[in-house]
């Protein structure tokens, strides 16, 4: 069915679940729904790509029902119409960077973080923000690279940071205002 301890909420039992509804209401309620679990699903593993043909979340064994490939099309299109994936091959789309958190959002907790563990007014570098001890269990610990570069330039824009260039991309320091 998917993940090995993963908890499938009881919604994903219900066989009516793996067909998009005809019904507008019905079908805003089970797309959200469906973009609620694949964020909960990529988030609690820590997959920053969903692969389109190979995602576990298609197919529920256990009832005997599984996604057709037009459904998961429409899904992935709510997906990153939200905001929530970006394609990685825009043109064939088999392949979508899950954001966990918006860059916006990733942002303000980033700030907040900041602002919490006495950062502001110092300087630490992306590998601190992305996996440093200071960081277990905020949204952004193992984010994507790319997105939290997104999200610092966000804060950069607000005045609230400056990066500066390291040896390395995860040398790169982020001193907070």
């Amino acid at each position: 069915m998917g993940g090995r301890d993963f908890e499938f909420p009881e919604f994903y039992s219900f066989p009516p679940f793996f067909t998009i509804q005809p019904v507008l209401a019905t079908r805003e309620k089970q797309l959200n729904l469906w973009r609620e679990l694949i964020l909960r699903y990529h988030t609690e593993y820590k997959i920053k790509t969903l692969v389109v043909h190979d995602c576990p979340l298609w197919k529920n064994t256990s009832i005997g029902r599984e996604l057709d490939t037009q459904d998961i099309q429409v899904i992935m299109a709510d997906l990153v119409q939200s905001g929530h994936g970006e394609w990685e091959d825009p043109t064939v789309q088999t392949r979508c960077r899950i954001l966990w958190r918006k860059p916006e959002q990733l942002a303000s907790d980033i700030y907040e973080w900041a602002q919490s563990n006495g950062f502001v007014g110092s300087v630490c570098t992306v590998y601190e923000l992305h996996s440093g001890e200071d960081v277990n269990g905020m949204s952004f610990q193992g984010a994507d690279e790319e997105l939290l570069r997104r999200a610092l330039e966000i804060l950069e824009n607000q005045g609230k940071c400056t990066m500066f260039k390291g040896d390395t991309s995860s040398e790169d320091g982020i001193k907070f205002y």
